[in-house]
Parts: C-alpha cells; sequence; structure tokens
C-alpha cells in the first residue's frame, strides 16, 4: 500500500489556506459520498413509496413554531398551493435523485449543490439554536459541500468516465468546460 501527502493550496478573497492531504483520504472522501447519497436516496424512497409526504403542515407551522428567522417565507410559500404541490413532488424525487446521483457519482457536483440548497432550507425550517447554530442539517450540508469540492465522483463514480468520454478526439470536460460544475 502507497501513502504519502498531496500538497493543496487555494487562494479566495486574496486569503491563501495551504495543507497537506493524506492519500488515505480519497477512502473517506468515497466514505461521505456514499454515506449521504444512501442517507438521502433511502429518504426520498420512503417518502415516494409511502405516498403520504405532504408539506403543507410543515411549512406553515414548524418555521414559526420553532422561531425560524425566515418563519413569513415558509408561511407563506404553505400558503400558496401551487407552491405545496411542487413542493410534495420536488421534496420527495429530489431526494431521489439527488441519492441516486452521489451514490453511483453521476453529476455529482450538480447532486450535491441541490442536496446542500434542500439542507439549507430545512436548516432554516427545523431552526433550533437550544444547543448551538450547528445541528445535523447543517452537518448534511456541509457533507454535500464538501462531497461537491472534492470532485468525489470521480472516485468509483461514474463521473470519471462521463467527464472522459470523448467527442471528435476530445474529452468532454475539455469540449465543454462548463460541465465541470455539474460533474466531478
Amino acid at each position: 500500500m502507497s501513502t504519502r501527502e498531496v500538497e493543496l493550496q487555494s487562494t479566495v478573497g486574496g486569503l491563501t489556506a495551504k495543507g497537506k492531504l493524506h492519500t488515505l483520504s480519497v477512502w473517506f472522501i468515497l466514505a461521505l459520498r456514499l454515506m449521504i447519497g444512501l442517507a438521502f436516496l433511502q429518504s426520498g424512497v420512503d417518502k415516494v413509496l409511502s405516498g403520504e409526504f405532504s408539506a403543507s403542515g410543515y411549512l406553515q407551522n414548524a418555521p414559526p413554531a420553532n422561531g425560524s428567522p425566515v418563519a413569513d417565507l415558509f408561511v407563506s410559500m404553505g400558503n400558496t398551493p401551487w407552491f405545496v404541490d411542487f413542493v410534495n413532488i420536488a421534496v420527495p424525487w429530489g431526494e431521489v435523485l439527488i441519492g441516486l446521483g452521489v451514490l453511483l457519482g453521476a453529476m455529482t457536483r450538480l447532486a450535491a449543490f441541490f442536496g446542500a440548497f434542500m439542507m439549507l432550507l430545512f436548516y432554516l425550517g427545523n431552526w433550533d439554536v437550544a444547543h448551538g447554530y450547528i445541528n445535523g442539517d447543517f452537518a448534511y450540508m456541509l457533507v454535500f459541500l464538501s462531497v461537491a469540492a472534492f470532485g468525489a465522483g470521480r472516485i468509483f463514480g461514474l463521473d470519471r468516465y462521463i467527464e472522459s468520454y470523448e467527442i471528435d478526439g476530445q474529452p468532454l470536460v475539455e469540449r465543454y468546460p462548463w460541465t465541470r460544475y455539474v460533474l466531478g
């Protein structure tokens, strides 16, 4: 088994962060991807198969009851019938598609972005800061963002193959650089 450290460096807003990543970290990145993908897939499949998912009561009642800073927005969404109908489809099927994308490593960054966005909404809707601002919803959001940042779909995932697919003798990501934002 060969192990070594890989140096990382990133500059954002004039601030440069440097570090070393052990090569065994790739297995933990894979584990994060598989864990969050399976969790979302299971949650979505449970909602789809039960056929009883309804966001209306939650949107109208939970955020105001827990003191969410965006409670009025959630109540407004819950009082808009077409939006509730949309959410009743988007949440269960979104969880299924996000879970599948992340689990299979296909369009991983796109799936992880929508997973992080969904977790941000859950975080705001499930607002409870009695034990601090960090809860499970926030942690899941960070896992999704980490999966996207590390390009975890390239580790035993379909994105590795999709990115190298050739069009007129040129790899997909070279021919269409924007695909790097959805694959990986």
